[in-house]
């Protein structure tokens, strides 16, 4: 099955990553030219891409938010569980994996997986039903981060079995009286951090695979983040605690 990929970042991510088939790019006539394009369309001519000039009005019934361009790919190549993993193995650090509990929404799925390829998780979890999968929208929300980082499908209370035998602490990210501030929590060593469902957050049955739960501490007013920016700032300090 094939998709269409917009906008300059996710094209040369998914043209640098070289992961997907690609069939065709198709690039507005007349585009104002700067070295990214130059070297995007480099990037295309070496992998022997098609490349079609078309005019906007084509483009735009791709996606009004074209940016000049459209690249004809296939369907996102997820990854596997083992794999992230032994990624970590290779790398010989603890397990750094995000686990995404039926997150929804396309641009919060994608502003999550932009922090975790931003600060190098080995790789990410999705559940096999009722979440956003990798679709071109979540690629752009990403600025192609998804062509970067290996993502997986994956029933998630088995994938948490897996990581814990594999050295790591599941870490679930949740507003309530039992969870901890991150002070209080090793977040050096191996762990997988799980965020939850936006409205409804953490399942009971993940809820209760996690071998404790985090909160972010709070000073304003506003009493809670949303999932994606409160993931991503947990994702920066568990970086920070890995340095």
């Amino acid at each position: 099955m094939s998709e269409w990929i917009t906008g300059r970042n996710p094209i040369f991510e998914v043209l640098r990553a070289q992961r997907r088939q690609v069939n065709h790019l198709w690039i507005a006539e007349n585009i104002q030219k700067n070295t990214q394009l130059d070297e995007l369309i480099r990037l295309a001519r070496a992998q022997n891409i098609h490349i079609k000039p078309v005019n906007r009005s084509t483009l735009d019934g791709i996606d009004p938010h074209h940016q000049g361009m459209a690249l004809n790919t296939g369907s996102y190549p997820y990854s596997d569980l083992d794999a992230i993993i032994g990624v970590a193995q290779g790398r010989g650090e603890p397990v750094f994996v995000l686990l995404l509990d039926q997150v929804q929404d396309p641009q919060n799925l994608g502003t999550l997986l932009r922090s975790a390829e931003a600060f190098g998780v080995h790789g990410v979890v999705l559940p096999l039903a009722r979440t956003a999968a990798v679709t071109p929208a979540v690629v752009n929300a990403s600025s192609g981060a998804t062509e970067l980082l290996r993502i997986t499908q994956h029933n998630l209370a088995q994938a948490m079995d897996r990581l814990k035998a594999a050295g790591g602490w599941m870490i679930g990210l949740e507003d309530s009286p039992a969870a901890q501030a991150p002070a209080k929590v090793n977040l050096a060593g191996g762990i997988g951090l799980v965020v939850g469902n936006e409205a409804s957050g953490l399942r009971r049955l993940v809820r209760e695979k996690c071998d404790l739960l985090m909160r972010l501490p709070m000073s304003g007013r506003i009493d809670s983040l949303n999932a994606a920016v409160a993931g991503s700032i947990a994702l920066y300090l568990a970086s920070q605690a890995r340095k």
